[in-house]
């Protein structure tokens, strides 16, 4: 015989009802109380019908999840987080890629809008008055952008910058050359915003070169400029960029961190594995991937913004920094 509502109400010992909100409005219930009932529904392997839930309460169960590129390593683990924090949650995701297109992002949010009580927009490449607009449509968090009525997860890149440029600075480098993503990444802001500050109290020579696509071809096309600088160390937004470097000035005959220290962004695989292994600044993408899940949620609720949440960064040196060889500067 099927497991009904009835069933896990009388194992969890609250009223029918109380099950039912437990499962399709869950800010009405304590936590406590939706503990149990759920505990109770798993233990009888009891899954509400979805569809009827849907015509009850206007909600469909699904949820958006929007990136810039989903074969970015950046992305893969902030995706599989956020996919179980919506399971446990009893939601289904939606996963769309843009590839780095912002009015592909905008036609897969206006064509999921009736499709998911809510969406996810990870580094998302619209304008904010494009994303306020959109989220006047449909319940939005954004991760890695600040938006004033939109809520947001933010991993401190700026700080996490900081302490990168300082580990360079600390190892003797003058001359650092910063490469910077996409013109509209909040990363990219962030990053030349923190390294001005640096330049500045440290007396350094900071030279810039971007936009750039955040790919390992876009690495391997400004190695030559780097290169040619004469700097002694690179900041890169992202840990491809950095890889694509690399891989460049060693075909070009220099020596990684010999000749030239190299710094990435995001401690993806690409970091751990590549050689030499890359310092880089980790970005906590998992814990951002589950916290988003919950600021959408409790905004679904809500119907209205629940603010930001500002995750801490830091800096995990490896093998590609090293104190600059000044006798053996390039020209």
């Amino acid at each position: 015989m099927a497991v009904t509502i009835k069933d896990v109400a009388r194992v969890s010992g609250v009223h029918v009802s109380t099950v039912s909100r437990a499962f399709s409005a869950t800010h009405l219930v304590n936590a406590d109380t939706r503990a149990r009932v759920l505990a109770a529904a798993e233990e009888l392997g009891y899954r509400p019908n979805r569809a009827a839930r849907a015509l009850s309460t206007s909600r469909t169960g699904n949820l958006g999840l929007i990136v810039a590129d989903i074969a970015n390593p950046f992305f893969p683990p902030l995706l599989k987080a956020a996919q179980a924090q919506a399971r446990a949650r009893d939601y289904h995701v939606f996963i769309a890629d843009t590839d780095e297109q912002t009015r592909v992002e905008e036609e897969l949010v206006r064509s999921m809008a009736k499709q998911v009580d809510g969406a996810v927009l990870v580094a998302p490449r619209l304008t904010n008055r494009v994303i306020a607009e959109l989220a006047r449509e449909i319940p939005l968090v954004v991760v890695n952008r600040r938006l004033r009525g939109v809520s947001g997860v933010l991993m401190d890149v700026g700080a996490g910058a900081r302490r990168a440029m300082e580990h360079l600075v600390e190892l003797g480098h003058r001359e650092i050359v910063v490469v910077g993503g996409p013109s509209r990444a909040w990363t990219s802001g962030e990053i030349e915003r923190a390294t001005e500050h640096i330049a500045q109290d440290h007396g350094i020579l900071i030279q810039r070169v971007g936009p750039n696509p955040p790919t390992e071809e876009g690495g391997r096309a400004v190695a030559e400029e780097v290169v040619a600088s004469g700097a002694t160390a690179v900041l890169a937004h992202n840990d491809l960029l950095a890889f694509g470097l690399v891989r460049r000035a060693i075909e070009l005959g220099l020596s990684v961190p010999g000749d030239l220290s190299v710094i990435g962004v995001d401690n993806s695989h690409v970091a751990r594995y590549s050689s030499p292994a890359l310092t880089t600044v980790d970005m906590p993408v998992a814990e951002a991937g589950r916290g988003a899940v919950d600021l959408l949620l409790r905004s679904v609720d809500a119907a209205e913004s629940t603010g930001t949440v500002t995750l801490e960064t830091s800096l995990v040196v490896r093998a590609s920094t090293a104190p600059p060889v000044l006798s053996q500067k390039r020209h």
